[in-house]
């Protein structure tokens, strides 16, 4: 539905002359685009319970920010507010498709789709994030100033809950219209005022920190009951001062932990669970009564399209091709065996299944179990 149009560069160039590294505006990256919601539509997702969503206003030079559910809007008036909500991805399939033509980056870096409304005058103030980010203009106009790093930036907090930087240099002065696209790396200054009734998307990506993997990690081990190796200090010396802690001690401590890091065959589960593991809400609604496999393969053999819940996050891992096939969906792990590649490949890479891709799932019985047991759970449905 949306192809990406990156002008004179090829995706190999993007990733090679700008991913990670400066900022990009992608003049009509989406050309002749049509919003795939409205902003009523976004208005009516804020109100939700389950749906992360806020204001962040700023009148008479006081910010402010506001967390939903919203019941009403008026109080904002006409100028100088922006809502943005949340994985927007997760409830609206037609702006999930967005997230489609940056599956260039695999399916583990990409966050979700944040999606806000802002009224003339409205933004979050100059701020910087730790994580990739393209920004698609939808309808209206916003004016964008984005900088590059900066070392010297302070940040600022002027709402509690609310960060900036100070002042920046820019690299990229522009007012964006429907269609164009900015790619903005980490660590980025940037800062977007809306010019009128605007709407903007923005794809974001993962970045794990050291703390989040090793967390994730420790959790695995304790959910699998793996203790690992203990240390151990044969043949040392005694010791001249009871209390002190030496540098030969920590280096076995710490040769003891990256051991344990080390280890591959641990490292493809914890991970893969980890990733894929949802951040936000989901939107699932099991089918009740659940399917048996022979109306799954009647469905199929007429031609039903399937499609992927929003949100829902699917990876695999192959050591080699001799290797079963570790398959990650919402942080459950199943081993799939050597030679069903195209099975997890299907099920990882396309968010929608066409009949010709769904005659590959009624040719085993065991792929047609897999496909009932994921349609059961709600993580795939008929669309069609």
């Amino acid at each position: 539905m949306y192809q990406l149009n990156l002008g004179k560069l090829t995706v190999t160039d993007f990733l090679n002359q700008y991913w990670q590294k400066k900022p990009l505006l992608i003049k009509a990256g989406f050309k002749n685009f049509v919003d795939p919601l409205t902003a009523d539509e976004l208005a009516g997702l804020a109100t939700e319970d389950d749906i992360e969503s806020r204001i962040v206003s700023c009148k008479a030079q006081q910010w402010d920010m506001q967390t939903g559910p919203f019941t009403d809007f008026s109080s904002y008036g006409d100028k100088n507010w922006t809502l943005l909500v949340q994985a927007v991805d997760h409830w609206h399939p037609g702006a999930a498709k967005l997230l489609d033509p940056f599956r260039f980056i695999p399916n583990w870096r990409i966050d979700d789709l944040m999606v806000s409304f802002s009224a003339p005058g409205g933004g979050v103030g100059p701020h910087l994030d730790q994580y990739d980010v393209f920004i698609i203009q939808g309808e209206g106009k916003r004016h964008w100033r984005v900088g590059m790093p900066d070392s010297s930036l302070q940040q600022l907090c002027p709402h509690p809950r609310l960060l900036q930087v100070s002042p920046f240099t820019d690299c990229i002065d522009v007012i964006t219209e429907p269609g164009d696209i900015l790619y903005i790396p980490p660590g980025c200054p940037h800062d977007g005022v809306s010019i009128e009734n605007s709407l903007n998307y923005s794809v974001g990506f993962r970045a794990p920190a050291q703390k989040d993997l090793v967390t994730g990690l420790a959790d695995y081990l304790i959910d699998h009951d793996v203790t690992g190796q203990r240390f151990t200090d044969a043949g040392r010396s005694a010791a001249i001062s009871a209390g002190k802690i030496t540098d030969s001690e920590l280096d076995s401590i710490q040769q003891l932990l990256q051991q344990l890091i080390a280890d591959r065959q641990q490292l493809p589960a914890w991970f893969g669970g980890l990733i894929t593991r949802a951040k936000h809400e989901l939107d699932l609604n099991e089918p009740d009564p659940h399917y048996g496999s022979d109306e799954i393969a009647e469905y199929l053999e007429e031609g039903s399209v399937l499609s992927r819940t929003g949100g829902l996050r699917c990876c695999y891992y192959q050591q080699d091709p001799a290797s079963d096939i570790l398959l990650f969906i919402n942080g459950d792990q199943i081993t799939l065996p050597a030679d069903e590649l195209m099975t997890a490949q299907l099920l990882c890479d396309h968010t929608e299944l066409i009949a010709s891709q769904n005659r590959h799932f009624i040719s085993s019985e065991q792929r047609l179990m897999l496909m009932t047991n994921l349609i059961n759970q709600a993580y795939w449905y008929f669309s069609e």
